[in-house]
């Protein structure tokens, strides 16, 4: 053991500056056997560590490494299994329990004392030793405790030691004296030993001969040690008064912490109880405001609401913990609820008030206003209570169960106000309409209520009818309606498009101020969302608001915008049906209306919403404008069937047709209002609809005609539409102009070449046989021995058409054409033209052939173009 000990501390401990103390040969209980070391070591460098190393046995040779090494501090407990008898099992608790056997007792009993005496001297008796024999513990000590802490290090100390630099010199002169150290180390060692024994004998005789001074020196050793015990018992008395001085010291000490605590506290006291008379302490004049102050005058509302601001500041002061179990402070809270609550029912009942006398008095100004078109300003109403703005805010967020009972009176009162005024307001705008209140009857105006009677039949009547029909019936008022834009009277349309403008710009200042003064009064703002003023659910037909709420706390919904929506909706309720009950009116008066109202309120709806596209102004004007719009399709679609529905006489001829010059007065009309309007497209879309009308309807016409060629028909109605659209100059429309220009023109001379078939109706058959032979194959020049087709027989066919037969021929024709065509559209002259141009066509024609058919043979026609010219000229001046 002693040379495994020796390898050890040479091999492993050595180069990591540690002392090998201990070892123990031992395996691990309860397994298969396989022996390792355990170690007890120190540094050699301070601080000292004391550390416990598992060493292990290499496989691959016989050198020992390292394995595990635990800090002796870590070790908790040492369990020896057994006292009294022997046992070589043993357990060391660090982190987990190790549980060894070692390879005797003798081994393990010295390990144990081992690190008994390192627990005693370097971690000041930390470890417990459990079943560990006292006397194995009393072994380790045999000076006592103090000898053991101090020397216990020696004690264990081995043997063995290693010999420092001079050792190692002195042993090197004293081999290099003796010649023979090397080569015979008998005699160097038995030299050696004579020496040593001169020394020991020099040694007993130096002992022997300093007896004296030993037994001297033991004497003075016992006097010292009689004066230290002296001293010891001067230090204890003295150590006991010092003991008596510290526990005095420690009794000040205490009290002046006692004291530093009172003063402490005193301090936090007087702070807490400034903080809560600071804040929670409400003036007496402010008391005095909020119980009796004059809702009534600036300088009393100035003063409660200074009054009110203070004690919503004090019932809003965050309290510290602790401060709502004060009696003092429950006390001033109740106060403040009853002082708040006092003043909530005052406010309220004042405002309440306010808005009943505003009904009152603006009752009052109505009659002044009957007779013009003109809504009563509210500003004087809104300037008066915008001082009570502040309060609305602190009765918002103080008692909302208060704001939200005097947010419903103020649209109940304010509701049935302006239901007045409005109706009154609309009431004037339909007299002003229609003329007197008789003519007012005849279109259903009864009442103030402004509603539309009369029965589906005087609608009916109202409708469009031919231009003709029209003419004739100009003089009635019920049949206004009737009339085109041409004969109604445009003083009329003027004024209508003047008074429902003027309704219009009335109403909407009228909403923008009442929604800026909602918005200001009840602090609702208009574009900042924020949880909580009033649900989604509304019944303004009902008269009320749906709201739920508990204690006076608000639901959350979208956003204060959409109350003051809802308050607009039910204040204002009245607007939407009576602008609905105006268009009606309107349209009933004209249908042509629909497109003054069309682009007004277009205009209006389009300045609305680049305000602020959900306000109830804009939504209002925009369910109106689709009821409009609605009015202004059904007059499009009115007209498409009265062109669908127009019959013509069997015996007059057709001339331009009623919707075509219908059309032309409704584009004319049209391109006037909607000049620089904002909904261009509707009226594009309506052009498109009613040309395609016009186009499929004329046709139909004209294939129903019996009286006038259906050319005639086509030509004339075509041509107006030309002009028409070639005027107006409407750009969606520019496909329909050449398509109208093209059938123009094709039936011009489709209807030419009809009729100048019957003037020279046997040359016209004599040439066609002749075009037919050379179809066939006949050489031009061979079709003259054709029997049919010789000389003989052209001679005989131009003799029947002589000058005097053509001119008369000719005449005829112009009287027919004149018969056929009609006075408005003056086509005569064009026609004229265009049949002398393709009877000087057809003329050259047949003396081309005469030419190159009969060469040679010297037939002409008995009339030039000349002729022709002359004829045609001169029977246009006769005529």
């Amino acid at each position: 053991m002693t040379a495994i000990k020796h390898a050890l501390q040479r091999d492993i401990f050595t180069p990591n500056d540690e002392r090998l103390l201990s070892i123990v040969n031992v395996c691990k209980a309860g397994k298969k056997k396989k022996n390792c070391f355990l170690c007890a070591t120190v540094t050699t460098e301070r601080p000292v560590q004391v550390k416990m190393v598992k060493v292990k046995k290499s496989d691959k040779g016989d050198f020992y490494k390292r394995q595990i090494a635990w800090a002796l501090r870590d070790l908790a407990v040492v369990d020896a299994k057994d006292a009294i008898k022997e046992n070589p099992e043993f357990d060391l608790h660090f982190e987990k329990i190790y549980k060894w056997v070692a390879s005797s007792t003798a081994e393990k009993n010295a390990f144990i004392s081992c690190i008994w005496k390192l627990n005693q001297r370097y971690l000041r008796k930390k470890i417990d030793f459990v079943n560990v024999s006292s006397q194995l513990l009393e072994e380790s000590v045999p000076s006592g405790e103090n000898q053991s802490v101090t020397g216990g290090d020696e004690e264990v100390v081995d043997v063995y030691q290693e010999l420092n630099a001079r050792e190692e010199q002195d042993i090197e002169i004293m081999m290099e004296g003796c010649e023979c150290a090397i080569s015979n180390a008998e005699a160097f060692a038995e030299r050696l030993s004579r020496e040593l024994q001169v020394l020991d004998g020099a040694n007993i005789q130096s002992i022997m001969a300093s007896e004296k001074q030993v037994n001297i020196l033991m004497k003075l050793l016992d006097e010292a040690l009689k004066e230290v015990d002296q001293i010891e018992l001067k230090l204890s008395s003295y150590e006991e008064m010092l003991q008596s001085v510290k526990e005095q010291m420690d009794q000040i000490s205490e009290s002046n912490h006692l004291i530093h605590l009172s003063n402490t506290n005193n301090v936090k006291l007087l702070s807490e109880i400034e903080f809560l008379v600071n804040h929670m302490d409400l003036a007496k004049g402010h008391i005095k405001a909020l119980q009796e102050g004059d809702l009534a005058s600036s300088r009393g509302i100035e003063a409660c609401t200074n009054a009110a601001d203070a004690l919503l500041q004090c019932m809003n002061v965050a309290l510290r913990p602790g401060h709502d179990m004060l009696l003092a402070v429950k006390q001033q809270q109740q106060r403040f609820s009853d002082l708040r609550e006092h003043f909530a029912r005052r406010l309220a009942s004042h405002l309440n008030n306010v808005f009943v006398q505003q009904g009152h008095d603006q009752s009052s100004t109505l009659a002044q206003h009957s007779v013009e078109l003109a809504l009563p300003n509210h500003h004087p109403f809104h300037r008066d209570l915008l001082r009570y703005a502040k309060l609305m805010e602190w009765l918002k967020s103080t008692d909302y169960g208060k704001y939200e009972g005097l947010t419903k009176n103020y649209m109940d009162y304010l509701s049935r106000l302006y239901e007045r005024e409005i109706k009154d307001f609309f009431e004037v705008a339909k007299i002003k309409m229609t003329g007197t209140t008789k003519e007012s009857k005849k279109f259903g105006l009864h009442g103030s209520s402004g509603k539309l009677t009369g029965s589906t039949s005087s609608l009916n009547k109202l409708s469009v009818q031919s231009s003709g029909n029209r003419r004739s019936q100009s003089s009635s008022l019920l049949d206004m309606g009737n009339m085109s834009a041409s004969d109604l009277d445009v003083a009329d349309r003027t004024k209508f498009d003047k008074i429902f403008e003027q309704v219009l710009s009335e109403l909407e200042p009228l909403c923008l101020a009442e929604q800026d003064f909602i918005s200001k009064f009840f602090k609702l703002q208009q574009h900042q969302s924020m949880p909580g003023t009033m649900t989604e659910a509304e019944d303004v037909d009902g008269g009320t608001l749906s709201r739920q709420h508990n204690a006076g706390v608000p639901l959350p919904v979208s956003s204060e915008k959409d109350m003051i929506r809802q308050m607009m909706i039910k204040i204002f309720r009245c607007i939407e049906p009576e602008l609905n009950n105006l268009i009606a009116l309107g349209d009933k008066i004209d249908s042509f209306n629909s497109l003054y109202m069309l682009v007004k309120m277009s205009h209006h709806v389009w300045t609305a919403q680049n305000v602020d596209p959900a306000s109830f102004l804009s939504t209002t004007l925009g369910n109106v404008l689709v009821t409009v719009k609605r009015n202004f399709d059904k007059c499009i679609s009115n007209q498409i069937r009265q062109m669908e529905e127009v019959k013509i006489s069997k015996k007059s001829k057709v001339g331009i047709l009623p919707f075509v010059a219908e059309f032309e007065e409704f584009a004319g009309l049209a391109e006037s209002i909607f000049k620089n309007a904002e909904r261009r497209g509707d009226l594009d879309k309506a052009y498109t609809k009613l040309i395609r009308g016009v186009f499929v309807n004329v046709e139909k016409v004209a294939n129903e005609s019996q009286k006038t060629p259906r050319d005639v028909v086509m030509m004339e109605n075509f041509h107006h539409i030309f002009a028409t659209l070639s005027r107006l100059k409407i750009s969606c429309l520019e496909a329909e102009k050449k398509e109208a220009k093209q059938k123009y023109t094709d039936h011009l001379q489709s209807y030419v070449i009809y009729s100048l078939g019957q003037p020279l109706e046997k040359l016209n058959h004599f040439f066609e046989g002749v075009e037919a032979r050379v179809a066939q194959g006949i050489r031009e020049e061979e079709v003259s021995y054709q029997l049919a087709f010789n000389k003989q027989e052209l001679r005989k066919v131009i003799k029947e058409y002589p000058g005097k037969e053509v001119k008369k021929g000719l005449d005829n024709l112009y009287k027919k054409v004149d018969k056929h065509l009609c006075e408005e559209e003056n086509l005569l002259q064009v026609v004229w033209h265009s049949m002398q141009d393709e009877f000087i066509r057809q003329y050259k024609h047949f003396e081309g052939l005469i030419a190159r058919c009969y060469p040679g043979s010297g037939v002409t026609m008995e009339f030039t173009i000349q002729d022709i010219l002359d004829y045609c000229s001169s029977i246009a001046q006769s005529h």
